[in-house]
């Protein structure tokens, strides 16, 4: 049996694939529930709805990479039931806030705020887990996680797009019973000891993953194109996209919702296409192409098309975020030494979760002086300058994976 076969017959994968399936589930809806609440429901004005999602999410960075600092010294299994068992809360909160009839801005924020920190807090143990149980398939692992996470963000999705017909307390309810279940199923994972002793100084263990990152260029240089795309693209989603179904399709909750599904339809497609093919020997060659092309595609939603267009366009954007995102993460995590690996991952994480607070902000501003369309138009530009910027001054394109 090769390792590409081995790794659908590893139980250990097995447990893992469906570990995360609870807690993705609880994880996805929060981005629907988290900019309708603010769009639809309290009707706050773009710049605010942009400043608050920074504000809810800028902190998560620090924390994040906090959590990399602990996978590495601690068991991840077990941080990552702590979490999980905490995360209940907060929605539960926002619950009795909401039954109070007291909803406001600032219990949003606290919510969200509470949230991100889980998220934040909880992703690198998530992928350092999955190196040990993949081994030498991490390719194909990674590519299979992905799609299990597309599938569960599609289904939270659905969920969450239910709150103007049954209202926000039943999709919170329904969030924290995941993220709950999430904790209980984790905990049919062997234990994972630590790579490296626990320190007194977790800031040390931090500063010196931050040199490994220097030292491994392939791994910086993905990093630094994974960031700067994300700011505009995964910020542009975040807070350009529901806008633009609102205010230039007319949509509702249930048609943003609907969007998004299709959106992580062409993301779980590309992921099991992936999967048909790996290993890749050189997957920075598609990792820097994707970033062009979605040049086109973002292009296309800007011209504002006719809805079907639109639709088919969310479903291109998809596709190519899958490709991305999962070409980001395999050359980073087939890269990454055991020892450095949680640390790495975290920078990683960073750089997919933590920017889109950033363009969130930047874009919030945006919409308000030059209109929704035209906010698109920054991560337009950086997919060609990103896409230059690879080929000219990295060794992306020229990367082999060491499997």
């Amino acid at each position: 049996m090769n390792s590409q076969q081995a790794i659908w017959q590893n139980s250990e994968f097995k447990l893992y694939l469906g570990s995360t399936a609870f807690s993705g589930i609880a994880f996805a809806m929060q981005q629907l529930l988290l900019s309708w609440t603010l769009i639809g429901i309290l009707e706050v004005p773009a710049s605010q709805v942009g400043l608050i999602q920074a504000a809810a999410g800028i902190p998560g960075i620090f924390v994040m990479l906090l959590g990399g600092v602990r996978a590495d010294d601690t068991d991840p299994r077990t941080l990552l039931i702590r979490v999980y068992l905490f995360a209940p809360v907060l929605p539960l909160f926002l619950i009795t806030v909401v039954q109070l009839q007291q909803l406001s801005i600032q219990a949003v924020l606290l919510w969200a705020l509470g949230m991100s920190f889980c998220v934040s807090y909880s992703s690198p143990a998530q992928q350092t887990i999955l190196n040990r149980i993949a081994s030498s398939s991490v390719q194909k692992a990674v590519s299979a996680a992905t799609a299990v996470g597309f599938l569960v963000q599609i289904f939270g999705l659905g969920i969450a797009g239910t709150i103007d017909k049954f209202g926000l307390s039943p999709a919170l309810a329904f969030q924290a019973t995941c993220v709950g279940l999430g904790a209980f199923a984790v905990r049919r994972l062997h234990p994972q000891p630590p790579v490296i002793q626990k320190t007194e100084s977790p800031f040390k263990n931090l500063a010196d993953g931050f040199r490994e990152i220097y030292k491994q260029r392939d791994i910086m240089q993905t990093l630094i194109i994974n960031f700067t795309s994300s700011v505009f693209n995964a910020g542009a989603f975040m807070t350009v996209f529901p806008f633009i179904v609102k205010e230039i399709y007319g949509g509702n909750a249930f048609l943003l919702s609907f969007l998004m599904v299709i959106f992580y339809a062409g993301a779980t497609i590309s992921n099991l296409l992936m999967i048909r093919v790996m290993p890749l020997v050189r997957p920075g060659r598609i990792f820097l192409i994707m970033q062009l092309s979605r040049m086109v595609i973002l292009g296309l939603i800007w011209f504002e098309p006719v809805f079907w267009i639109f639709a088919l366009a969310c479903v291109g954007w998809g596709l190519n975020m899958g490709v991305t995102m999962t070409l980001a993460r395999t050359i980073v995590q087939e890269s990454a030494t055991a020892e450095f690996r949680a640390r790495i991952m975290s920078v990683y994480s960073l750089g997919l979760l933590g920017s889109a607070p950033i363009g969130a902000l930047i874009l919030g501003s945006l919409i308000d002086s030059l209109g929704i369309l035209n906010a698109l138009i920054p991560a337009i530009s950086i997919s060609i300058g990103l896409f230059m910027y690879g080929i000219i001054f990295t060794n992306v394109y020229n990367y082999r994976s060491p499997t």
